[in-house]
């Protein structure tokens, strides 16, 4: 019973790091990734679709990247859809495909994103602690239920205390690589 307690806490927080892992991916850093693309979604044929599912996305160098439509009459969606997003890039149509160059960032810029990185790794945490809170709750109601004892309780609660501390430290370990990333120039 406990185990399955522990069992169900750490995935809840695996789920917790791997947001956050998603969230800085979605991050520009200078350099071209086709993850910067993941969150836009293109209108075709009357509905938003994301476009890694209406185009081959490459990296063509390290600050270009390549969108390639399947259906050729999906680009000026494509190209709409990167212009209104908020990642500030300026893709060249060519007619076939989408050239989109990755500018470097400047100073601020780079302050501004590493803020972001910040909030987001704290939200992070916060949802890892939401996670402990709730194992902890559960662990309680099931020793007040008489399914545990006290000393049990205390143990499971350790080992909750354990996983918190792993995988905030986790969020910490990506938020400095993610930092580093960012300020390189």
């Amino acid at each position: 019973m406990v185990n399955k307690v522990l069992k169900e806490t750490e995935e809840k927080m695996k789920k917790s790091v791997e947001v956050v892992r998603q969230e800085f991916a979605k991050i520009r850093t200078g350099k071209a990734t086709t993850a910067l693309l993941d969150g836009i979604k293109a209108e075709y044929y009357g509905s938003l679709v994301p476009l890694n599912q209406m185009a081959n996305i490459s990296v063509s160098d390290v600050h270009t990247l390549v969108v390639q439509p399947w259906d050729k009459s999906a680009l000026q969606a494509i190209e709409k859809a990167i212009l209104q997003s908020e990642l500030g890039l300026n893709p060249i149509n060519d007619g076939n495909i989408l050239r989109i160059p990755i500018p470097p960032l400047t100073e601020e810029r780079r302050k501004d994103l590493v803020k972001l990185c910040k909030k987001f790794a704290e939200d992070g945490r916060i949802a890892v602690r939401n996670v402990r809170r709730d194992a902890i709750e559960h662990l309680k109601k099931m020793e007040k239920d008489e399914h545990l004892s006290e000393d049990d309780r205390k143990l499971a609660e350790k080992e909750v205390q354990k996983l918190t501390d792993k995988y905030i430290e986790h969020i910490n370990e990506l938020l400095e690589h993610k930092e580093k990333e960012i300020m390189e120039v």
